[in-house]
């Protein structure tokens, strides 16, 4: 494991507090890629951000806003929280500058990578988002592609994962820290915990067949997890539901993953999917 691999908590702030709820430079976390931060604004706040050098994508978690991004303002965002629908994003190459003024309490996600790949800005709807149902049995869950290997962007990989209460996800265990395409590509990866209830938690573990160095991290709603080398399944526990955001950034813009060999005999035990899901529908 790498010493990069941790747990970053939530500022915790109030519901009706405005403010940073993560901070985290790729300078603080040690990373070549990824940069996260994780802000909310009370109604009327202005938050201006730019892309000089970078790429990034704004991922609104919930709430309503108006987003000027160049082409005037358009209203973006209809889901009240990450359980309520699916997201808008936006997603900005190099070289561009964007103005959120929330209409409501609203709350975003803002990856960003290095990049001077001259691409176009792009808003992204409910409509073209594509969402799935993965895995078997209690490893069901549903994944929400944001902006998938096939998305006109540099470094860039966002996608949203719905775990129902005590089910597994990111399993079997899988790892992507070794640059042998198309078997598998090097890339970290940041996961952004939501939860649907005040008590709600899981369990991140995280080993490699490399090192004897195993950790178990329990997460709870606004947390981040950086992956950087590795296994890394999750378990969400009973009673509650789990929402994460991944950010993927490395070595190739591409989703090869190497499954763990001693786990990958449980596909084949996989008769049916979890008929609690899909947990969120399009609005």
């Amino acid at each position: 494991m790498s010493e990069s691999d941790c747990l970053v908590p939530s500022e915790n702030l109030p519901p009706e507090q405005a403010g940073e709820l993560l901070h985290l430079p790729r300078q603080r976390a040690k990373w070549e890629w990824m940069s996260f931060f994780v802000r909310r604004l009370g109604r009327g706040e202005v938050y201006r951000a730019d892309t000089d050098g970078e790429e990034a994508v704004f991922v609104l978690l919930g709430g309503t806003c108006q987003a000027d991004w160049g082409p005037g303002a358009q209203r973006i965002g209809e889901r009240k929280n990450v359980f309520d629908g699916y997201p808008y994003a936006l997603y900005l190459p190099t070289g561009n500058k964007v103005t959120f003024t929330a209409e409501s309490i609203c709350e975003i996600a803002e990856c960003r990578v290095p990049s001077t790949a001259q691409l176009e800005p792009r808003l992204i709807t409910p409509n073209d988002v594509v969402s799935s149902l993965r895995g078997g049995g209690n490893a069901s869950r549903q994944i929400v592609d944001i902006m998938s290997p096939a998305f006109a962007a540099d470094k860039l990989i966002v996608v949203e994962v719905y775990t129902p209460g005590g089910n597994w996800s990111s399993y079997p265990p899988h790892k992507h820290d070794v640059h042998d395409p198309p078997t598998e590509v090097d890339l970290d990866e940041i996961y952004y915990y939501r939860m649907n209830q005040e008590n709600a938690f899981a369990f991140q573990h995280l080993y490699s067949h490399q090192s004897s160095v195993q950790r178990t991290l329990k997460t709870r709603d606004g947390d981040a997890v950086l992956v950087r080398s590795g296994y890394h399944p999750v378990v969400a526990g009973p009673g509650y539901d789990v929402y994460y955001l991944n950010f993927l950034a490395g070595s190739s813009r591409a989703m090869a993953v190497t499954e763990d060999p001693q786990h990958a005999w449980l596909r084949s035990t996989w008769n049916a999917l979890d008929p609690r899901l899909p947990l969120v529908l399009r609005r």
